[in-house]
């Protein structure tokens, strides 16, 4: 028998060298709704682009990657 399931979707940013894996807050909302909710946690996010989706260990992974300190 076939099963279908709904990958969880992850949301990623890297802060100080170190990986952050955030959960996903409402899976009704947008990656960009997504990366504007944790910009009151993390203020580096408010410029961030985001890269993705990719599947990766059975999950949706999204990047949060920022442009701040990059030339170009």
């Amino acid at each position: 028998m076939l099963l279908a399931e709904i990958l969880p979707r992850v949301f990623i940013h890297k802060e100080n060298g170190q990986e952050v894996r955030l959960t996903d807050p409402d899976t009704k909302l947008s990656a960009e709704e997504v990366c504007n909710f944790y910009a009151g946690l993390y203020a580096i996010l408010t410029t961030a682009k985001i890269v993705g989706p990719e599947i990766k260990k059975d999950a949706i992974e999204y990047q949060f990657v920022s442009t701040i300190g990059t030339k170009g």
